[in-house]
């Protein structure tokens, strides 16, 4: 089998890119530089850039309905008017605690978003994972350092999510009518003898997870056993989050960056903070919106 193609998207270099999240409505890509607290946007057929400056470090977004969009900030959700690119304070999360942010966040087939927080410089144990549903908040996990892998099967019964510091990918059974997990998690992948850490995460119809693994230049794709069923090479050191892209949810783009390194590091690894497009065939799902009332 030849090796798929991996194309530049953006050459936007991000220092800490994350969160992406293809909009079939404008067919565009929205992804962040956490760390610069921006917002990204271009559409996937080709066109400008657009860089929205956000004011604070955020890291997700979510549909809300045409006019509006949800965003995952260091002091919780905020409401975002497509339109005027306005910001309005709908929960707070750790809003109190300078030193933690908002991380890797997914919504559920019932409209319920996981999101999860971290220490800004990764203390450990500082963040948490939490549920979000028509208003309501909820912690589901606490004492995790760095919060990733947060994505849902499409029947929405089952959960994924790791503690990067741990090394092991985690799934759980979910009640699909509101995303509420059921039961105790239990170890899905045990990555800690690979190279590099686990990051973020889809999960494709077939029930196969994609996992962008930091520090490891490839994205691997487990199989609903939890084993190993392809490895695609990356360009770039530190991939950190893939998503579905394309009105048929049949390609992935991937973000990544360039976070941690010093300049001679970054020099043998000059594209590290673009984002990709992999053309390679995949059985993908648009993310549902969020109910946020």
């Amino acid at each position: 089998m030849s090796e798929p193609i991996v194309s530049v998207f953006s050459d936007h270099i991000c220092q800490l890119g994350e969160g992406p999240s293809y909009d079939p409505g404008t067919d565009a890509l929205f992804w962040f530089d956490i760390v610069n607290s921006q917002l990204l946007e271009k559409p996937l057929a080709g066109g400008a850039l657009k860089i929205h400056e956000l004011g604070q470090m955020a890291s997700a977004i979510a549909i809300i309905d045409d006019k509006r969009q949800l965003i995952a900030t260091e002091t919780g959700l905020f409401v975002r008017d497509v339109a005027t690119g306005g910001m309005t304070l709908h929960t707070a999360i750790e809003a109190d605690n300078p030193v933690t942010r908002s991380n890797d966040s997914r919504v559920h087939p019932c409209g319920a978003l996981w999101v999860g927080t971290m220490g800004k410089g990764e203390e450990k144990g500082a963040g948490s994972i939490y549920w979000f549903f028509k208003g309501e908040l909820r912690r589901l996990f606490s004492d995790i350092t760095v919060s990733n892998s947060i994505c849902f099967s499409s029947d929405g019964a089952l959960a994924y999510y790791t503690d990067t510091s741990t090394g092991l990918l985690m799934r759980v059974a979910c009640d699909p009518a509101t995303g509420l997990p059921v039961g105790e998690p239990k170890i899905f992948v045990d990555h800690r003898s690979a190279k590099g850490y686990i990051d973020g995460s889809v999960l494709d119809r077939d029930g196969i997870l994609w996992n962008a693994v930091w520090g490891g230049s490839v994205i691997e794709a487990y199989g609903p056993d939890g084993e190993l069923v392809r490895t695609v090479a990356m360009p770039v050191t530190q991939p950190s989050c893939p998503a579905f892209v394309g009105r048929n949810a049949d390609r992935l783009a991937v973000t990544s960056a360039w976070s941690g390194k010093n300049e001679k590091q970054r020099l043998l690894d000059l594209q590290g903070g673009m984002t990709f497009l992999l053309d390679i065939p995949v059985n993908g799902r648009l993310e549902p919106r969020v109910l946020i009332a």
